[in-house]
C-alpha cells in the first residue's frame, strides 16, 4: 500500500485511535476552540471522514476566558462492551473527565469527572473486568512520572490510591500515557522530550499492570530529533491500533516546518506501520524515519469517504463540521439563514486580540499553498465597526483583511497583530453600495500570505502580504494550536454583517 503523510493535515494534534469491527475512530485535541475534540472515522487508516465532535455543549465544555492553548488537552478514545469513551483534560476548568456514547454518530454524555491530577489521561479496560485510569501526575516542573489507579467506570470514583508506574527514559515532560495488553505483557507507551523538536515516543512493559515496568532496549521507538533534513519533525505522542489482519499501526503527531524551521499549520496526524521483535518489542517503520510518501507491504483496500465540500454556501440547515469558534460562542450572534444562503454574524466589542469570545467562525488551514475567500455584504456599518477575513493563530498573533467604518467613511484595511505590536499595514477608501458584496481573499504559500479584494472572485487584486513566520508556533512562544482562516465581526453597536459563502481550496503546484 502507498499513502501520503500527514493522513489528517492541519491543526489535529495528539491523535488517539480505536478499532471497532471494520471501522477505525480517531480523536484529536482542540484547546480553546469550540466544539471540542473532532471525531473521525476510516476503513483503511488513510482516508478519514469527520463525523462530529465529542464535546458540543457548554455543559460538556467550559472554555470561558481560558488562555490560549489551554482548554482541552490530549484525548483518548476507547471502546468497551458496546460503549465508546473519550477521556481528556480541561485545563483550569475542572481537570480530568470522560464522556461516553452508545452511538458513535450521536451525542455524547455530560462529563464524568475524575479526582486525579495530571494531564493526558487514558482509560484501560483489563481482561479481568477492572478499569484503570492513567495520567502523567507528575510532582515536578517537568511532569516526571506516570501514575495508575483503578476506577469505577460508572461514577468516575477512584477505587485505589494512585501508584507511580514509570518515569520514562530521562526526557522532559513524560506524558501522553497509553496502556495495552499483548501476549501476556502490559505495555506502557509515553511521549517524552516536549512536543517540539526534541519529541520522542518511548515504551516499557510489565507482567503486572502495577509494575515494575522495564524500558524497551531500543527506546525511543520513534523520534526525528536527530533528523534535521526530514520534512517531518517533532514526531511522538501517539497511539497503537491492530487491524483486522493482525498488523499494528501507530498514529502520532508531527509538524511540517519550512526550511527555516518555522511551522504554522500546527501539529498534524501521521501514520506509520508497526512490527514486533521476536522478544516482544514494537518497532515503528522498521526503525527508519517517517516519510511524507510511504510504501508499506501490507494488505490494503482503499475506501475513500466523502467529506463536506470546501465551499460553504450556507444553504444547509446545519453548520459544517469543520467550523470552530474561539472559546464558547454567544449563539445568538451566529445566524444561519439557509433559505437565502447567508451566514449573519452579529458583532460585539470583543476583538480577536482579547482572551474572550469574539464573533468569529474559522476553519483550519490544512495546506501550505491555499486560497481562502469569502463574500461579505457589509450592510449599514457604524463607526468603529469592522468585518472581514482573518488568518488567526492566537489572540496575540493574527492578520486581517477587513472592511472598516471610520469617520463615516468605509475603508479596506490590512491589519497585523504580532505579540504586542499592532499595525494597519494597508488602507484604501472604498466606494460601494451597502448591499454590494465584497470578496475578500487570502492566498498562502510556505512563507507568505497575500491579501486581496474585489467585487467578484475573478476580480481579486492583491494589495499586501504578511509572513507566515510571524504567526508560527516558534514566534508565538511554543503554543499548541495552528492557523485558522475565518470570518469575524467587531461592533459596539451589535451590527449584523452577512457572509454569502466561504471557500477554502488547496493550490496545486505545477511541476517544472
Amino acid at each position: 500500500m502507498e499513502y501520503t503523510n500527514p493522513i489528517i493535515s492541519g491543526f489535529y494534534p495528539d491523535p488517539s485511535i480505536c478499532r471497532v469491527d471494520d471501522w477505525y475512530y480517531l480523536v484529536t485535541s482542540t484547546f480553546e476552540y469550540f466544539p471540542g475534540v473532532p471525531l473521525f472515522k476510516s476503513k483503511d487508516l488513510v482516508h478519514w471522514q469527520q463525523i462530529g465532535h465529542c464535546l458540543t455543549r457548554t455543559s460538556q465544555l467550559n472554555l470561558t476566558k481560558v488562555r490560549k492553548s489551554a482548554g482541552i488537552f490530549a484525548p483518548t478514545i476507547r471502546h468497551h462492551h458496546g460503549r465508546y469513551y473519550m477521556v481528556t483534560t480541561n485545563i483550569g476548568k475542572g481537570g480530568n473527565f470522560y464522556v461516553y456514547t452508545d452511538d458513535i454518530h450521536g451525542e455524547w454524555s455530560d462529563p464524568i469527572w475524575v479526582n486525579i491530577g495530571g494531564i493526558d489521561p487514558t482509560l484501560f479496560f483489563d481482561k479481568n473486568g477492572k478499569t484503570y485510569i492513567v495520567t502523567n501526575e507528575g510532582t515536578d516542573a517537568f511532569f516526571g512520572h506516570i501514575v495508575l489507579a483503578e476506577i469505577d467506570i460508572e461514577t468516575g470514583t477512584l477505587l485505589t490510591e494512585t501508584k507511580e508506574l514509570w518515569t520514562g527514559t530521562g526526557g522532559a515532560y513524560v506524558e501522553a500515557p497509553h496502556l495495552y495488553y499483548r501476549h501476556g505483557w502490559y505495555y506502557l507507551m509515553v511521549a517524552e522530550g516536549g512536543t517540539s523538536y526534541g519529541h520522542m515516543e518511548t515504551i516499557a512493559r510489565s507482567k503486572s499492570i502495577w509494575g515494575p515496568y522495564e524500558s524497551c532496549p531500543h527506546n525511543p521507538i520513534i523520534t526525528h530529533r536527530e533528523s534535521a533534513g526530514n520534512p517531518i519533525q517533532a514526531t511522538g505522542h501517539g497511539d497503537l491500533v491492530e487491524d483486522n489482519h493482525g498488523n499494528w499501526w501507530f498514529v502520532f503527531l508531527g509538524i511540517r516546518p519550512t526550511a527555516e524551521g518555522w511551522h504554522h499549520l500546527g501539529r498534524e496526524t501521521f501514520l506509520a506501520p508497526v512490527t514486533w521483535t521476536n522478544d516482544g518489542w514494537p518497532v515503528i517503520n522498521e526503525g527508519r524515519e517517517i516519510d511524507i510518501h510511504m510504501t508499506v507491504e501490507r494488505p490494503f483496500t482503499e475506501v475513500i469517504l466523502e467529506n463536506e465540500p470546501s465551499r460553504d454556501t450556507f444553504k444547509s440547515s446545519n453548520m459544517k463540521m469543520y467550523w470552530n469558534t474561539i472559546r464558547n460562542p454567544q449563539k445568538a450572534n451566529y445566524q444561519l439563514n439557509h433559505e437565502q444562503g447567508k451566514l449573519i454574524l452579529t458583532g460585539t466589542p470583543v476583538t480577536l486580540s482579547e482572551v474572550d469570545s469574539p464573533t468569529f467562525l474559522g476553519r483550519r488551514q490544512k495546506h501550505f499553498d491555499c486560497l481562502a475567500m469569502t463574500s461579505v455584504e457589509p450592510g449599514t456599518m457604524k463607526n468603529g465597526d469592522e468585518a472581514g477575513l482573518t488568518v488567526f493563530y492566537s489572540d496575540e498573533h493574527h492578520y486581517e483583511i477587513a472592511i472598516v467604518q471610520c469617520n463615516n467613511q468605509r475603508y479596506l484595511q490590512i491589519k497585523k497583530t504580532v505579540g504586542d505590536i499592532f499595525v494597519v499595514d494597508y488602507q484604501e477608501e472604498i466606494h460601494m453600495k451597502e448591499d454590494q458584496p465584497i470578496v475578500l481573499a487570502v492566498k498562502g504559500d510556505k512563507h507568505h500570505y497575500a491579501f486581496g479584494w474585489g467585487t467578484s472572485e475573478t476580480s481579486i487584486q492583491y494589495v499586501g502580504t504578511g509572513r507566515t513566520q510571524l504567526i508560527s508556533t516558534e514566534v508565538a512562544k511554543g503554543k499548541f494550536t495552528g492557523t485558522y482562516m475565518g470570518m469575524y465581526v467587531v461592533s459596539h453597536a451589535e451590527t449584523k454583517v452577512s457572509f454569502n459563502w466561504f471557500d477554502y481550496q488547496p493550490i496545486e503546484k505545477k511541476l517544472t
